[in-house]
């Protein structure tokens, strides 16, 4: 199993990319590491809101997947310079100031990948 330092991964969380939705919240993320492939949301957790897989869309190229539809039978391939945007729905979760985000996702090669960082508003 691969092992991706933490410092690798909060890089591909894009700073300032953090937006308060009606009813949620987005980010984007930008794979700047090299081809690979997302085969799993297990959270998002935003100050302390936990959204399960059922919650959670990525959109990315064109397409529009909900957090459950991504598995290692039906993974996501997330190339070097592509984005997409996670988006969050069904409780209001951000914050004046300092918000903090956790996503964990799977990889077939690296297992589970937790991504944490710090946004202010």
């Amino acid at each position: 199993m691969v092992v991706v330092p933490e410092f690798l991964i909060k890089r591909i969380y894009q700073k300032g990319s953090l937006k308060k939705l009606e009813n949620g919240v987005s980010v984007v993320l930008k794979n700047v590491l090299g081809p690979g492939f997302i085969s799993g949301f297990n959270y998002v957790e935003v100050n302390g809101v936990v959204f399960e897989p059922k919650d959670v869309k990525f959109i990315t190229n064109g397409q529009e997947l909900l957090g459950t539809e991504v598995s290692e039978a039906n993974p996501i391939a997330f190339r070097l310079g592509q984005s997409g945007t996670l988006v969050m729905e069904g409780r209001p979760c951000i914050v004046e100031g300092v918000n903090k985000i956790v996503i964990e996702a799977m990889n077939p090669e690296a297992g589970k990948v937790q991504l944490k960082v710090e946004e202010s508003i």
